[in-house]
């Protein structure tokens, strides 16, 4: 179980694809305006990544090589597929706010690199773990950089006024604001990551 639990932690603090390994930029700097946007989006994102993950190592031995790539790319995109389907029909405003990122979460270099290098390698249960580890660092990763930009720009969390909105910095909610918070965030969690 301790084996696990690692892995887990990698997928948060020492692979997190967002602060450490700069994967999935596009995703992550143009769904970010708002918290809900920036967790929903990692949360769909991780959906993928688990199952995918599970699926690829399951039949890892079954895949030649020859195939290999288009096959996770098949796989992904039925887990794609499912996610845009069930977000269209309970939950269309959120679906309609994140717009072409679901569908683009087919292309994510974070999901097809992690069926390359670890579910393509592992067991299944090792390969899902890992989805969930690298699924949570993204999700963490997003909501922090979403919550910092709503913060900054509307003066809301989650939509909920923390000081008038006439106070925020409108360029946090637009896409400048985007690099400039995830610069300072990269370089707090590497400030963090150095000191432990």
């Amino acid at each position: 179980m301790s084996n696990y639990i690692k892995i887990i932690k990698n997928g948060i603090i020492d692979e997190n694809p967002t602060f450490v390994l700069l994967l999935g930029m596009c995703p992550t700097l143009a769904t970010t305006s708002s918290a809900l946007n920036g967790m929903s989006m990692g949360l769909a994102t991780a959906f993928v990544l688990i199952c995918s993950n599970i699926v690829i190592s399951a039949l890892k031995n079954l895949i030649p090589d020859a195939v290999r790539i288009p096959a996770y790319i098949v796989v992904i995109a039925s887990f794609v597929t499912v996610l845009q389907m069930c977000m269209q029909a309970f939950t269309p405003d959120l679906y309609r706010a994140l717009g072409l990122f679901i569908p683009l979460i087919v292309v994510n270099c974070i999901v097809l690199g992690r069926a390359e290098s670890f579910a393509s390698k592992n067991g299944v249960i090792a390969s899902g773990f890992d989805g969930i580890g690298i699924g949570l660092g993204f999700t963490i990763a997003l909501t922090l950089l979403g919550l910092m930009r709503e913060l900054l720009g509307t003066g809301k969390i989650f939509s909920q006024s923390i000081f008038p909105e006439n106070y925020g910095a409108l360029v946090f909610v637009l896409a400048p604001g985007a690099f400039i918070a995830l610069g300072y965030l990269i370089a707090l969690i590497n400030k963090l990551r150095i000191k432990s």
